[in-house]
């Protein structure tokens, strides 16, 4: 008889390849367009980690600095965000948990960045800008509930 992986666990697990499987499809993105210079988002860019810097009121901080602290900020996220596609995982069967979760993290993109990161607003983004969105976080989306899925299976 095998023991089942507590769901905070594996939730946290399935954020964590979330937040690789955004990671991996801005990889992924910048090596198919070799021409286009800097973030390929803003989620790819520095301002999350601007947003971090004014939330703990670091002042100036450098340009390396402004995207360590977005890194920090994306692999914390991912593990909450994962916390919450797991209780919603509790209370709702797929595809429902995920739409929700999708959703939610889709409502946070594009109202955190133009309220905290000074971005324009959603409807204004470039249509590449808002494609490598949608779709990095689709990819994201679609990694924690499969991953959510996959190891509440091998528990069962």
């Amino acid at each position: 008889m095998s023991k089942t992986v507590p769901w905070p666990l594996r939730s946290i697990v399935a954020g964590t390849a979330g937040t690789a499987a955004l990671t991996l499809t801005y990889d992924v993105e910048h090596r198919l367009r070799p021409r286009h210079r800097g973030p390929v988002d803003y989620d790819d860019s520095i301002v999350p980690g601007r947003i971090v810097a004014s939330i703990l009121h670091l002042g100036q901080v450098t340009a390396r600095e402004d995207e360590d602290l977005g890194l920090a900020l994306r692999w914390g996220y991912g593990s909450a965000f994962g916390l919450w596609h797991g209780i919603l995982r509790r209370r709702f069967r797929e595809p429902w948990a995920s739409a929700i979760f999708g959703g939610t993290l889709m409502t946070a993109t594009f109202s955190l960045f133009p309220l905290l990161g000074r971005t324009p607003p959603p409807w204004r983004w470039p249509p590449d800008v808002m494609a490598t969105c949608l779709l990095s976080h689709a990819a994201s989306v679609g990694a924690v509930a499969a991953v959510d899925d996959g190891v509440r299976r091998l528990g069962a």
